[in-house]
């Protein structure tokens, strides 16, 4: 793995801790304000998370983008999902044209929506597609490794390179998303081995399977780690056995957006998955990242308290694409106008300011 964290300080540079004096003015600006201390919450927390990313008390974020990440997976071949692999490739057309639930919402929030190929299993061409394709899908993790070590590297550094070169270009705010039919089914096995639980615990219903194909589910990911036999202490082997190209190409990306000094919105289950991936090979990487929502996909709060993530929003989504991340957005907005709008007691002429 030293190798690949090499690779990864040379092509995006080196994730450093995040700014303590920032973080510390930051507290006590947030006490000046014309508010009983504390009185804002997670707003407030979140205002001094950004503070010791950015280096500054009063952060602007003009350019945010959401970055879907998608490729195709084997293991549907053992019907663990409601819809078939062909979706897959349609919905990356939907992204492209505007219609997704993701594009709605990015709209709303005024941020840019990309669409990367890391892994989707068909040929797909799109004047706005950002084709990075390692592989035609993933093979079935039920009967042996979804890709090789080497593969694992490249949708890793595929995300981080993604990240510099929208970094590039202004990009200073990152959302993770993803679309890959299948794909709770290897991300569940990526955080059962990462942490240790047992399958039946976090195993979820995804795109909404019956309680027997649930069940089935479960056997299947029990399947993939006996077969592939991951090593929990090595991230990168983990991906290779039983993840995805695009959780890997997620891993990246926080990576990649952390070394340069971004926050990165972490959207619902899949891309928590990554996330506990991007944290095992960098711990630093952690305070980086913000999480969007508390998914109802069984699991996404028990993979919350392994990465030490406290999310923003419940709102029982479960949908992906980075849906719940770019709902955050507003939340991120919040934090940031509090910090640069709000009157402080001495400048509105308020007294008290100790209570």
């Amino acid at each position: 793995m030293k190798e690949l964290m090499d690779r990864l300080t040379r092509s995006v540079g080196t994730i450093t801790a995040p700014d303590a004096r920032a973080q510390a003015e930051a507290a006590a600006y947030l006490d000046k304000l014309t508010k009983p201390p504390g009185s804002l919450g997670k707003l407030e927390s979140l205002a001094i998370q950004l503070a010791g990313i950015t280096g500054t008390i009063k952060p602007s974020f003009k350019k945010k983008a959401v970055v879907v990440m998608a490729g195709d997976h084997g293991v549907c071949e053992e019907g663990v999902s409601a819809f078939p692999s062909e979706v897959t490739p349609q919905m990356v057309m939907n992204f492209l044209n505007g219609g997704a639930a993701v594009n709605v919402l990015a709209r709303q929030a005024g941020a840019d929506v990309l669409c990367v190929d890391i892994g989707v299993a068909a040929d797909l061409s799109h004047e706005r597609l950002l084709s990075r394709k390692i592989n035609k899908g993933t093979k079935n993790i039920a009967k042996g490794p979804a890709m090789t070590r080497a593969e694992a590297e490249q949708a890793i550094m595929t995300g981080a390179e993604v990240a510099a070169e929208l970094y590039s270009h202004g990009t200073r705010l990152f959302v993770t998303g993803e679309m890959g039919i299948g794909n709770t089914t290897p991300s569940a096995a990526v955080f059962a081995v990462l942490s240790g639980k047992p399958p039946a615990e976090v195993v979820g219903r995804g795109t909404g399977v019956s309680d027997e194909r649930l069940m089935h589910k479960i056997r299947v990911v029990e399947q993939a780690i006996t077969v592939n036999r991951p090593m929990a202490e090595d991230p990168v082997d983990v991906l290779a056995k039983v993840g995805g190209y695009e959780i890997g190409g997620l891993a990246g990306l926080i990576l990649g957006a952390a070394a340069k000094g971004c926050p990165v919105v972490i959207d619902g289950f899949i891309s928590s998955a990554a996330a506990l991936i991007a944290a095992a090979i960098c711990p630093e990487s952690r305070s980086y990242m913000i999480a969007s929502h508390h998914s109802k996909e069984r699991g996404h709060a028990l993979l919350l308290q392994a990465l030490e993530l406290s999310p923003m929003l419940h709102m029982d989504m479960r949908l992906g694409e980075g849906t719940g991340g770019v709902l955050c957005l507003h939340m991120i907005e919040a934090a940031c106008r509090i910090m640069s709008e709000m009157a402080t007691f001495e400048s509105a002429g308020i007294s008290g300011g100790e209570i």
